[in-house]
């Protein structure tokens, strides 16, 4: 288990630098120049000059990246244009945001998710199978912001039942306040996740209910809940999987769900630094959501083993 965890972590590694290399070239060939914020129209040359100093902006790019991921390692994402502040503490403070609505977000998909894909795929034709399927479907095609304005119109302008926007701030707030800012951009977060694990499980489920193995079982006389136990294990690995990525995508954030519901999370962060082109914070923004996606899935890739020993041999 040690050596396959061992592999599995080295071959992590190239694909973290290259996500740090890739943020870092995406950032710098987008248009516009980020000094424009913090220097006056008029600025003369050696105003520009200076500033570019400033910031390591007068450096080739090579030069840039990697003065910029030896400060990465350390602990030192630079400073904000912006605003000024250090772009480690304005990650942290936009991530804390983030993590609570996708955490609640993947446990909610998670669990509807399998669990309607579970029962579409023990009722194949059925009219339990058609209506999870619907669900499912209409949960991948409704896109995210059209939903999220959709909702707000609804339980905020018309029944005023839910906060429309932000998040419960303070030094204690209560928990039943915190919850209902979370309900709408939680619902409207899980709603794409769910329908992809339901149909994901729902299929995994029909298509090992099939095999000759199951077939035999239940020739045998084996209870119900031993033949599920069985099926469950076969489709679990893949089903794993698949969460994995949906979960890293919510972990990742959502730029336009946090900008509807006006989220303090790093969508909102992103969304924020991409107008002002607030290159610091774009390259950590994107550099730390990237790599919590790479980490996610190493995670899965640890997991997989213990539900099915035969991929330790791969």
């Amino acid at each position: 288990m040690f050596s396959y965890f061992l592999k599995r972590l080295i071959a992590a590694i190239p694909v973290a630098l290259s996500v740090t290399i890739i943020c870092f070239l995406l950032v710098q060939i987008a248009p516009g120049d980020p000094l424009s914020l913090v220097l006056p129209s008029d600025a003369t040359q050696e105003q520009i000059d200076v500033a570019r100093a400033h910031y390591g902006l007068d450096k080739p790019l090579v030069v840039q990246y990697i003065l910029w991921l030896g400060n990465v390692l350390v602990g030192d994402f630079g400073t904000s244009i912006a605003s000024g502040r250090p772009v480690l503490s304005e990650i942290t403070n936009a991530l804390v945001y983030s993590i609570q609505l996708a955490a609640l977000a993947s446990f909610i998909s998670v669990i509807f998710g399998v669990f309607l894909g579970l029962i579409a795929g023990y009722k194949v034709g059925s009219w339990v199978d058609k209506v999870v399927s619907s669900i499912a479907i209409a949960g991948v095609s409704i896109p995210h912001y059209w939903l999220g304005i959709v909702l707000v119109v609804i339980f905020s302008a018309e029944l005023n039942l839910l906060p429309a926007m932000g998040a419960a701030r303070g030094d204690t707030p209560e928990i039943q306040d915190i919850l209902m800012h979370m309900i709408l951009p939680v619902f409207t977060l899980s709603a794409m996740p769910i329908g992809i694990i339901a149909r994901s499980v729902r299929s995994l489920a029909a298509e090992t209910l099939g095999k000759d193995f199951i077939v035999s079982l239940i020739s045998r006389g084996l209870s119900d809940f031993t033949i599920f136990i069985h099926v469950f294990k076969n489709i679990a690995p893949t089903t794993l999987a698949v969460i994995g990525v949906q979960v890293g995508y919510l972990m990742a954030g959502s730029i336009l769900v946090e900008t509807v519901f006006a989220w303090p999370g790093t969508g909102t962060l992103l969304s924020q630094a991409i107008l002002q082109r607030d290159l610091p914070v774009l390259q950590g923004t994107i550099m730390v959501l990237a790599l919590i996606f790479v980490g996610l899935n190493l995670l899965v890739d640890i997991l997989q083993p213990l539900f099915d020993p035969r991929i330790k041999r791969l």
